[in-house]
C-alpha cells in the first residue's frame, strides 16, 4: 500500500506488497524488495537497492549524498540486504568514487534511533548499533557486532566480528574479532564471552579465544609476535586464525 501523500519517483521499482507511509519520498533509481515497510516521513534516494522485509521508521534519511567535501555528484550506490530495522532518524549515505562507489549493509541488522552510517562503509550481518552509534567514512564492520550507545568510529577503522563496545566509546583503531572494548576509556576489556555463548560457540573454543586474547594483550607481545603465536594456535582452533589474520592485515593498528 502506498499512502496518498507519499511521493514515489516513476523509475522506482517496488515489490507489490511494499508499504509506503504518509509523506515519505522514494526517489529515482530506488529498488525495494518484498515485505518492506517504510513508515511516515522517510526519505530514500538512489541509486539504492533494498532487499526483503526491511523496516524503516519515521524521519530516516536513506541513500542521501555523502558529506565528504570531495563528492562532486558522481553516481554512487547504496545496497541493503534483508530483514534490517532502521529506527527513528537513522541516516545512511551512499559511497564515493574515491573508494568503490558503494555503501553496503548486510542482513538482520538493527540500527537504533539516530545511528549514522557514512559513505563507503561495509557492514555485515546480525549487528546491533545502539542509539547514536556513528560510523565515519570507509569503516568496515563484521557480523554479530554490538556498538554501544554514542559509540563513534573513526574513518577507515575495521571492527571485527563478535566484538562489543561499551557506550560512549571513541574508536580510533581497529577492534579484533571477539574483543570487548570499555566505552569509558576505550581500552580492551577481555573477550565478548557472553555474546559468544549466546551464539552457540563451544566452551573449548571460547577458552581458546581467551588464551588468544592473553597472547595479544597480556603477555607483552608486539603485534607481529602475537600474530605468530596466534597462527600456531589456529592449527587447532580456526576461530583464533580469524584474530591472527585480522591483526596481521590491520592498517590502522589494533586498539590497545
Amino acid at each position: 500500500m502506498i499512502h496518498d501523500t507519499a511521493i514515489v519517483h516513476p523509475s522506482a521499482k517496488l515489490a507489490s506488497d511494499v508499504e509506503i507511509g504518509p509523506y515519505s519520498l522514494i526517489g529515482e533509481d530506488v529498488e525495494i524488495g518484498s515485505g518492506t515497510v517504510v513508515e511516515s516521513h522517510v526519505v530514500i534516494k538512489g541509486p539504492c537497492t533494498i532487499g526483503k522485509n526491511n523496516r524503516f521508521f519515521q524521519f530516516g534519511s536513506i541513500g542521501e549524498e555523502c558529506q565528504d567535501k570531495k563528492y562532486a555528484g558522481e553516481k554512487t550506490r547504496l545496497e541493503i540486504g534483508d530483514n534490517n530495522v532502521f529506527r527513528e532518524s537513522v541516516t545512511i549515505h551512499r559511497g564515493t568514487v574515491q573508494d568503490k562507489s558503494l555503501t553496503k549493509i548486510g542482513s538482520n541488522n538493527l540500527f537504533m534511533a539516530y545511528a549514522h552510517v557514512a559513505h563507503d562503509c561495509v557492514i555485515g550481518d546480525d549487528n546491533i548499533f545502539a542509539n547514536n552509534a556513528t560510523l565515519a567514512g570507509h569503516v568496515h564492520v563484521g557480523s554479530a557486532v554490538i556498538l554501544g550507545g554514542n559509540t563513534a568510529v573513526h574513518q577507515f577503522c575495521k571492527i571485527g566480528s563478535n566484538s562489543f563496545t561499551g557506550g560512549g566509546g571513541i574508536i580510533l583503531r581497529d577492534i579484533p574479532p571477539y574483543v570487548m572494548i570499555n566505552g569509558i576509556d576505550n581500552t580492551p576489556a577481555g573477550i565478548n564471552s557472553e555474546g559468544l555463548r549466546r551464539r552457540g560457540f563451544d566452551k573449548e573454543v571460547i577458552m581458546s579465544i581467551k588464551r588468544a586474547y592473553k597472547v595479544l594483550y597480556r603477555n607483552g607481545n608486539r603485534a607481529e609476535e602475537a600474530v605468530q603465536e596466534l597462527r600456531k594456535m589456529a592449527e587447532t582452533t580456526k576461530e583464533v586464525g580469524l584474530m591472527a589474520e585480522f591483526v596481521a592485515n590491520s592498517n590502522r593498528g589494533i586498539i590497545r
